[in-house]
């Protein structure tokens, strides 16, 4: 084994460190979010130093979106299927500050080869962390309310767009 190669489990699913076991990363998810999410994982943990908790949050967040915590990537369950989908799309929604994501970005990081059957999950994920105020929903730069929202969506942080669910469970720009 050289010095990047590490060693797994034989049926892949743990690594092992210095003899011990550790969940391994799902390896269905495509390369370049695997990058953004181990980028981010690596930020949350440089900032647990000075952060504290609000890091622990992300560093969280990422290690689930991962496989690496969590209901086993291997074995989903609709709970843990939902519960990575929204940790995938808290954590890219911070990497990407003001940027966006589209669903399909967690229903692959998650799904695999079956993204599109969790597509409409995703959705629902996005429209549920929207009520608890933590994204915001555009269609064509446009924040959108509702529930029955059609056509192509991107999910942006809340706070990127000056962003609070109003009390009724829709949710408005700030």
């Amino acid at each position: 084994m050289t010095g990047n190669e590490v060693e797994h489990t034989e049926d892949g699913r743990y690594i092992v460190v210095r003899g011990r076991r550790w969940r391994a990363t799902d390896p269905s998810i495509p390369d370049t979010l695997r990058s953004e999410l181990v980028s981010a994982l690596m930020t949350g943990r440089r900032l647990v130093r000075t952060e504290g908790d609000a890091a622990r949050v992300m560093v969280h967040d990422a290690k689930v979106a991962l496989g690496e915590r969590g209901a086993p990537w291997w074995e989903p369950t609709e709970e843990g299927t939902r519960d990575r989908l929204a940790a995938t799309i808290r954590t890219l929604v911070r990497s990407r500050g003001e940027g966006s994501i589209c669903p399909s970005d967690a229903a692959r990081t998650v799904g695999g080869d079956r993204w599109r059957e969790l597509m409409g999950t995703a959705r629902q994920v996005a429209l549920d962390l929207r009520a608890h105020g933590v994204v915001a929903i555009t269609q064509r730069g446009e924040v959108v309310s509702g529930t029955e929202v059609r056509g192509p969506i991107r999910i942006v942080a809340a706070d990127a767009l000056d962003f609070r669910p109003p009390t009724d469970g829709t949710a408005e720009p700030g």
